[in-house]
């Protein structure tokens, strides 16, 4: 009986040390971080309003019809970016955290501004341009 016992813990064990090391990597699978805002794409453009970024500096939208988002970030400096939020290596979407993107399936990372933090990706994310004005902040799909 004290040996059932111990193998039962043992296996208990192991299982909790599992979880452990492979939940944190999971986190793609989950319901994420950042909500993702559906927009309509008009003349090529997708708007966002300002007010988005008072709760949040990150906004995640997704144009209407696409894969992946774009995750649009007011910096410290008051100006904004926008990036595909596509993986330079094989083209998977990206997970979103406050410290930058990264992909579950291979482990590339990337910098809030797109640059590759860690491979195997190699080139940085594609960023769109955007502009300010009534209230809206304007990503131009078409580059």
């Amino acid at each position: 009986m004290e040996r059932r016992k111990f193998l039962r813990s043992s296996c208990n064990a192991c299982m909790y040390l599992a979880a452990g090391l492979i939940l944190p990597g999971l986190s793609g699978c989950g319901p994420g971080t950042f909500p993702v805002m559906q927009a309509e794409i008009s003349h090529g453009e997708v708007s966002v309003p300002l007010t988005a970024f008072d709760k949040s500096p990150l906004q995640l939208v997704r144009p209407k019809g696409w894969y992946y988002a774009i995750a649009v970030r007011k910096k410290d400096d008051q100006t904004y970016s926008a990036l595909l939020l596509k993986c330079t290596h094989q083209d998977n979407p990206l997970t979103a955290s406050r410290g930058g993107y990264s992909c579950n399936l291979h482990g590339s990372t990337f910098y809030p501004d797109g640059r590759v933090a860690r491979g195997p990706a190699e080139r940085t994310l594609k960023t769109y341009p955007v502009t300010i004005g009534q209230g809206q902040l304007t990503i131009q799909l078409k580059s």
